[in-house]
């Protein structure tokens, strides 16, 4: 990161090629992307930076005015950096309630930012592995998403970004404090990096509340996977750094990629101590849930992410073939209530989306290559 050079563009926010909202949300996500996954554990790692103009006051401080200036300031930086030449700017405002919530579903904005009544935008690049929320909590929040165990990868990416905006806005920063935020626990490095891990087995073995303990003393914490306040549906978590004073980037990068490393190894050995121990009751499970998914006609979001969370196990073990993680990983996405009203072009009733989510379900797994047993496989 270099330090801030005023010199912000001003004007309102221009588009280097068209995009639409419905285009983008049409296209396959970051997150569905599972090609450069190197562990099947980690679906996906996260960096995100909270950066804040030094001439205006927070958003939750700012005038009407205020927010829509900083607004088009922030904006005007972030469709000229290179990294965000085919983006999409969008006012939430703007946005049907719909379509914010594809984009909670995506991870591309938060809950917070989608009940925005004014002044908040969001810039999401082509292939949605970069998106800037601009007046949620802080002027700007910066995210990179890589699917699969890429922290380093992801750190670099939001690290040259950073930069190029440094050149063109003037950060709030403080030499004894580091960047500023909203949030007094945001200060320092200003930055969150997580990782979304499928952790059935040490669920299934009753150990995550083990895991979790042990990861709050290592100074990490575990989330759903919707982050702050969300469940764990589908057995999925998201784990991330909770300093961010008194810690430069590189390092908390590198202590959270060891915390990562050995959950993945803990997940490993929960596994194979199911299948040494008890391989009949988990490939029951494992068996059961495929067998519903091809035959149920009422699912609703929890159950549905449940099974297939055992049928992306049942992959992961080699009952089916690796290329069906894929296909799972984006029935996680599609099958969000959000992502299966859009394909309806309308809001549905809670009750007709189960029955929905069941039709499209049965749908997808009626050529689903039947699961090998172990011994079988063997």
């Amino acid at each position: 990161m270099k330090s801030a050079k005023p010199n912000k563009p001003t004007g309102k926010s221009r588009r280097v090629k068209p995009m639409t909202i419905s285009s983008m949300i049409d296209t396959p996500s970051e997150l569905t992307d599972g090609s450069s996954s190197k562990t099947a554990i980690v679906l996906m790692t996260r960096v995100r930076l909270a950066r804040n103009l030094a001439t205006m006051p927070f958003p939750g401080w700012a005038q009407p005015a205020q927010r829509e200036e900083a607004l088009d300031i922030c904006r005007a930086a972030v469709v000229s950096a290179p990294q965000m030449k085919r983006s999409l700017s969008i006012d939430v405002a703007e946005l049907s309630d719909l379509e914010k919530q594809i984009l909670v579903e995506r991870h591309l904005i938060s809950r917070e930012l989608s009940t925005s009544k004014g002044g908040s935008g969001a810039v999401i690049n082509h292939n949605q592995a970069v998106s800037v929320m601009i007046n949620e909590e802080d002027h700007l929040r910066i995210q990179v998403l890589r699917s699969g165990f890429q922290l380093k990868k992801a750190w670099n990416a939001i690290n040259d970004f950073d930069s190029v905006l440094e050149e063109h806005l003037d950060y709030a920063f403080s030499s004894n404090q580091g960047y500023l935020t909203a949030c007094p626990t945001n200060l320092g490095t200003a930055m969150r990096a997580s990782a979304m891990m499928h952790l059935p087995a040490l669920v299934i073995a009753g150990q995550m509340e083990k895991v979790a303990r042990a990861v709050n003393q290592l100074g990490m914490v575990v989330r759903g996977q919707f982050g702050e306040g969300s469940d764990a549906s589908g057995s999925i978590f998201q784990i991330s750094n909770q300093t961010t004073l008194g810690e430069a980037e590189p390092a908390i990068i590198k202590r959270l990629g060891s915390v990562l490393s050995t959950i993945v190894d803990h997940e490993k050995n929960a596994r194979a101590k199911l299948l040494e121990t008890d391989s009949g009751k988990l490939l029951d499970k494992i068996g059961r849930a495929f067998g519903i998914l091809q035959n149920s006609h009422i699912l609703n979001s929890n159950e549905a992410m449940n099974l297939l969370s055992l049928v992306r196990l049942g992959v992961d073990l080699g009952l089916f073939p690796e290329e069906k993680r894929s296909q799972v990983d984006r029935l996680f996405i599609e099958t969000q209530p959000g992502h299966l009203q859009y394909a309806q072009k309308g809001i549905i009733e809670p009750e007709k989306r189960d029955l929905l989510r069941a039709s499209c379900l049965r749908s997808e797994f009626a050529n689903f290559v039947k699961p090998v047993s172990i011994s079988d496989k063997n």
